[in-house]
């Protein structure tokens, strides 16, 4: 049998390519703690993010390229190096962040805040630690959609202690006022709660911090723009031509503060009857497509009509925490393999233009 080398394992494995990033797996520095022992063969891939949708073809190819060198076992483990999608800054608010993403919305009632929650915890699952900011000041559901109450503490060194569930650190205005108390608050303000947020809370460290924003373009939306650097928005939408015409003025608000933008999701794609199958297009159908096409935005995702989405966010477990996901929560919790690649992409790039041209 001819002996099995480090030399020839590598020699092989450069041959193996990073589906989405490009070049091989070894120049890119993924191939970690290779051990041979006789036939036998053990490393570790470390991937750009946790929730890599491509991990399956990688392992593939790995496997097709090391066949021929007559290795009998291969032991991958598989870890993750999240990078940051943009530099950081001094002085930065939230230093140990890497990548912020920002949901966005041009009205409300399109599911912006059902997108945040599963996206955060999607992310979470797949073995990222993620922070969720609800910084829909005067409308903050995030709370009673995850699941959580109660009061943030302080922390030693005198910072806001954010709550956590289903693996996600959480912080809202919600828990700092009485249970159905309205808070009626002019724009300043505002802005301020969302930079407090973002400087007096521990975040730690962070994969991701996702950014539930208030619907519209508003003090909001500035105010986060000028204070961090967002890595990347998710715009939400419904198919109907009345919510399309106002997303597309929070896309042309978000281009003028040069936001970067990663894709386009349209909600309520559709009703699936459960007991025949027959789809029923409630909302229309392709207006978020047609958008994003007009528009040169990645049509991220369509999240069908689905009531396990309403049943879990009233009861604070997430589609995708569910112990029997649905179609909408297989669409989301791709969603978020979907983002988190975009992410790594532009962490790769090394530079700040926008994961696609607005134009």
């Amino acid at each position: 049998m001819t002996q099995i080398t480090e030399a020839a394992v590598l020699d092989a494995l450069r041959h193996v390519q990073e589906p989405e990033l490009g070049g091989d797996i070894v120049t890119r520095n993924m191939v970690k703690d290779l051990r041979i022992a006789g036939a036998d063969v053990a490393f570790t891939i470390e991937l750009t993010t946790p929730a890599c949708p491509l991990k399956d073809e990688i392992e593939g190819d790995v496997r097709a390229k090391l066949g021929p060198l007559g290795i009998q076992g291969i032991d991958i483990t598989w870890g993750a190096m999240v990078r940051r999608a943009v530099p950081s800054q001094p002085q930065q608010l939230v230093p140990g962040v890497k990548n912020i993403i920002a949901v966005a919305s041009g009205k409300g009632g399109v599911g912006k805040s059902t997108v945040s929650v599963n996206l955060a915890v999607a992310l979470a699952q797949s073995g990222a630690s993620v922070g969720l900011l609800d910084a829909d000041i005067t409308g903050p559901n995030i709370p009673l959609m995850m699941g959580v109450d109660g009061q943030p503490k302080a922390s030693p060194n005198n910072k806001i202690t954010p709550l956590e569930r289903h693996g996600v650190k959480v912080i809202s205005i919600q828990f700092f006022v009485p249970e159905g108390q309205p808070i009626v608050w002019r724009g300043p303000l505002i802005g301020g709660a969302i930079q407090q947020f973002l400087r007096d809370v521990e975040w730690g460290d962070l994969d991701y911090l996702v950014i539930d924003l208030p619907p519209g373009t508003s003090d909001a939306q500035l105010t986060l723009a000028q204070a961090v650097p967002i890595s990347g928005t998710v715009l939400v939408t419904t198919p109907q031509e009345v919510a399309l015409a106002d997303v597309g003025k929070a896309l042309a608000m978000l281009k003028r503060m040069s936001v970067p933008v990663i894709g386009l999701v349209e909600n309520m794609t559709g009703f699936v009857c459960h007991h025949c199958g027959e789809v029923t297009e409630i909302f229309g159908r392709g207006g978020g497509e047609r958008f994003a096409r007009e528009h040169g935005l990645e049509y991220l995702a369509g999240i069908p009509l689905d009531v396990t989405v309403r049943q879990g966010g009233d009861v604070g477990v997430p589609a995708v925490a569910q112990r029997e996901p649905g179609p909408a929560a297989l669409a989301l919790a791709s969603l978020a393999q979907i983002v988190a690649a975009r992410m790594s992409v532009r962490a790769a790039a090394g530079d700040r233009q926008p994961v696609l041209t607005v134009s």
